[in-house]
């Protein structure tokens, strides 16, 4: 099966980010990688082929730094990196992200003189968690597509996969090609060894123009525009209930409430 992964790289989401005086998201502290359900579904796609034969390829949008993500994805199982160069292109929004993958998975699938069997996304990204790309490269290749999915299962020319739900799980049939957004599976992504990840850096990844692109009309207009970003407000300090007795600590609970008028 040739599997192809799409990878967003993004500010490490362990890392509290605030706005500096400009505001804009200051991420000076904030190392760059690979978007965590990207990497979930990296890892799905590898076990995959571990088991059933294949092969993994990866793709990701934006600027140069980006081959990061890539370089990473080759160390830990996958075979091919491409990468896309988004320069000149202001303000993408997921539709415009989403115009670019479509292109290029012509432009690699002509290159590697191979169909995709299956395309996997991360079910969204943890810097602007739109949940959109997947869905939106889905309809411009008019492919099948499945949302959330934990697991994939190959046989007679078919994928059957396993899509979370709130209460437990459906099992899912399309044809193949298809696309799906991955989910976090029950197990986490493998870490490179040091010899996997010297030999990724040793690997030239290619980049494409935008310009390069068998692009269609209004593919580079964005629906969406970014008007800034504003903080969460502040937590506020709690009250504490230091009564002795129950009885007491819950009529002073039932005050306080009363006299913030939420009962």
């Amino acid at each position: 099966m040739e599997i192809l992964v799409c990878m967003k790289q993004v500010p490490d989401d362990s890392v509290e980010i605030r706005l500096n005086a400009a505001g804009e998201p200051d991420l000076s502290q904030a190392d760059p990688q690979g978007n965590a359900f990207d990497t979930y579904a990296l890892e799905l796609a590898v076990r995959y082929i571990e088991e059933n034969g294949g092969s993994v390829t990866v793709v990701t949008v934006g600027p140069e730094d980006n081959k990061v993500c890539l370089k990473n994805a080759l160390a830990v199982g996958a075979s091919k990196a491409f990468h896309i160069s988004d320069d000149g292109i202001d303000n993408a929004d997921a539709f415009v992200t989403a115009g670019l993958l479509a292109a290029a998975v012509a432009k690699i699938e002509e290159e590697n003189g191979a169909k995709f069997d299956v395309i996997l996304c991360g079910k969204e990204s943890t810097d602007t968690i739109g949940s959109e790309v997947g869905e939106i490269l889905a309809e411009k290749l008019g492919l099948p597509f499945v949302t959330n999915i934990v697991e994939i299962k190959e046989a007679d020319g078919k994928v059957t996969s396993k899509k979370e739900l709130d209460a437990g799980y459906m099992m899912v049939e399309t044809a193949l090609p298809s696309i799906f957004t991955v989910s976090k599976p029950d197990y986490d992504p493998r870490y490179p060894t040091i010899k996997s990840k010297l030999a990724a850096r040793k690997v030239q990844i290619p980049s494409v123009a935008s310009g390069e692109l068998a692009l269609k009309d209004g593919d580079l207009n964005a629906k969406v525009a970014y008007l800034g970003y504003i903080e969460p407000p502040k937590r506020e300090a709690g009250v504490k209930i230091q009564e002795d007795e129950v009885a007491d600590a819950v009529a002073k609970a039932f005050e306080i409430m009363a006299a913030d008028k939420v009962l």
